[in-house]
């Protein structure tokens, strides 16, 4: 039987990360997140004077935050202790109501990033984990329950007038394995549903077959109340988040649906539904398992109007069986039905020639796996890929790499979607081996962050810079920094940066350690790039000016780091 545990225990690259990988992995499960290890170089928060938290992540893009407690029990016990679960009470009140210049360093940077996010309005949920491998318990669900209540008044007290979304969950085995086999199908309501129709016709192919009819709105809302966004599990827009700017769309829906409701059939698109298979009764359909492929927009909007629409609201519905071990013929069905409306080209970047060619160039490249902007596999999730860049993390490297750390780290989602900075990142001039440069980078300095925490014993050097390293944005800030330097640490010109990279024959693992030199001779400069971080990484200003100052220490140094630089001058290929 396929377990959440086996594709857990394979997940090595996490393992550094203790009791906290399980939190790591269940972010994968629930989120759909890929390459966990460096989200994990942010996100943990556990070690000495950690207030409790072992777990802060903060996706302004998706908006929300999950705060979490993780525990990892090498024995069979019945229930996780629930003393663990109740340390979330201290955790919270740390990261949202003690004065920041009280807040332990570990944390401080989530406890300013969150409450700005709470402010501005790009975190609207809250989730509070703890996450364990043993059964779940009604004993830690009450403490959970107190930990929630204590949250929510402390958002009421400190942020009066702004509306977050407080939830609790124990995420324990069962838990795990349900959001693992959830990961293993693109559907996740698996339940038989009956609908109401009024009669249709059916077309087949090969390997699929497919009823289209009409249904009642109302049972559409119905559905929504009842699954949420489960109801979207196959859609490749899920895969990059939801958008504040789709309640435009939203709105114009609703006014539809309630003023002209037996006109809306008429003037709206419907659905397509994927589902397991179905049966066809007497103005009836039966359909096993359910996600709307095409048809968000119309789902939401309908099934958040506070009443339910009108009997004579109809939807013009598609209900497509297919089998669901043709993954190709299920991508394509997803990927053709999401050509309209909100969904731009950015949502299927993995089909541009740009992609296609670094796919192929990946392929000469030793130990190294790309899927070209594809982002989201389930499978991802829950199978060793160890050789794999995630196309996330290469998309930030290239914004930081290139100037950009703000976009790197707020926006990860973004530089796929809009397309100007995807235009200025991916384009003829953009090498797989210079990806590999650049990501090499981005994971050399977390490397960097991660040597620092398990030093048993810090310098007083050392302890400011893992003091800035832990601060959120201060991977991306610098990448930057150092490939600003790169004229000073190459001593020549650079007219292009995507020139720069180590050859095709070069590995990931090897850039890694071909950037590591370079990085502990300017380490200790890094403290002077504070400027630009202290308040979260958003002024490009205070960022140009912070890395100026950065080249300018790199260039005083030159000739006392001539033999770290000189070696790594001999592995750059580029003209």
């Amino acid at each position: 039987m396929n377990t959440w545990k086996a594709a857990y225990d394979a997940l090595e690259d996490l393992y550094d990360y203790n009791d906290n990988a399980l939190g790591l992995f269940a972010l994968g499960l629930r989120f759909g997140l890929d390459d966990l290890s460096s989200i994990g170089v942010d996100a943990v928060t556990d070690g000495a004077d950690d207030k409790k938290l072992d777990i802060v992540f903060i996706n302004k893009e998706e908006e929300y935050a999950v705060i979490g407690q993780c525990y990892y029990s090498e024995k069979e016990r019945e229930s996780a202790p629930s003393n663990k679960a109740s340390d979330l009470n201290t955790g919270v009140a740390w990261l949202l109501q003690r004065a920041i210049p009280e807040v332990p360093d570990r944390i401080k940077s989530a406890a300013i990033n969150l409450r700005e996010a709470i402010k501005d309005g790009t975190v609207k949920n809250i989730y509070i984990w703890f996450v364990h491998n043993l059964p779940e318990s009604h004993h830690v669900e009450n403490e959970l329950v107190t930990v929630q209540h204590t949250t929510t008044s402390i958002l009421k007290t400190v942020y009066p007038g702004i509306s977050i979304d407080v939830s609790n969950k124990e995420v324990g085995s069962n838990t795990l394995q349900e959001w693992y086999e959830d990961c293993r199908t693109p559907i996740l309501i698996n339940k038989s549903v009956t609908l109401n129709t009024i009669g249709g016709y059916e077309i087949s192919g090969k390997g699929w077959s497919s009823y289209s009819t009409a249904i009642q709105a109302r049972d559409l809302a119905k559905l929504y109340k009842k699954h949420k966004t489960k109801i979207f599990s196959a859609n490749i827009r899920d895969y990059l988040g939801s958008r504040k700017s789709d309640s435009n769309i939203n709105h114009g829906i609703k006014q539809t649906v309630e003023n002209d409701a037996p006109d809306f059939w008429a003037f709206n698109n419907g659905l397509t539904v994927l589902t397991h298979s179905y049966s066809v009764g007497d103005k009836t359909i039966v359909i096993q398992g359910l996600s709307i492929v095409n048809g968000a927009q119309t789902t939401g909007a309908i099934g958040t109007l506070k009443k339910l629409p009108d009997e004579k609201a109809m939807v013009q519905a598609r209900f497509i069986a297919v089998d669901s071990s043709s993954e190709y013929l299920i991508e394509n069905i997803i990927r053709y039905n999401n050509s309209q409306n909100k969904v731009e080209a950015a949502d299927f970047r993995s089909t541009d020639k740009i992609q296609k060619r670094l796919k192929d160039e990946f392929n000469s490249i030793p130990e190294a796996e790309y899927e070209g902007g594809r982002r989201g596999s389930t499978s991802d999730v829950i199978r060793r890929r160890p050789n794999l860049l995630g196309s996330y993390t290469v998309g930030q490297a290239l914004a930081a790499f290139h100037g950009d750390p703000i976009t790197a780290y707020n926006k990860k989602a973004g530089i796929w979607i809009n397309n100007k900075i995807y235009d200025k990142l991916f384009n003829d001039n953009t090498k797989a081996a210079h990806i590999v440069c650049c990501y090499g980078l981005v994971r050399a300095i977390e490397a960097k962050k991660k040597q620092l925490q398990l030093k048993a014993n810090l310098t007083r050097d050392e302890e400011k810079n893992l003091f800035f390293l832990r601060q959120r944005g201060a991977i991306f800030l610098t990448t930057y920094a150092l490939s600003y330097c790169l004229e000073t640490i190459l001593d020549r010109s650079v007219p292009n940066l995507f020139r720069i990279s180590f050859g095709v024959k070069c590995t990931p693992t090897k850039a890694i350690e071909n950037w590591k030199p370079v990085i502990d001779a300017l380490i200790p400069f890094v403290e002077h790039l504070n400027p630009a971080i202290n308040n979260g990484l958003k002024n490009q200003s205070d960022i140009e000016q912070a890395v100026s100052t950065f080249n300018s220490l790199a260039k005083s140094t030159r000739t006392f780091n001539s033999a770290v630089f000189d070696i790594f001058k001999n592995k750059i290929v580029a003209p």
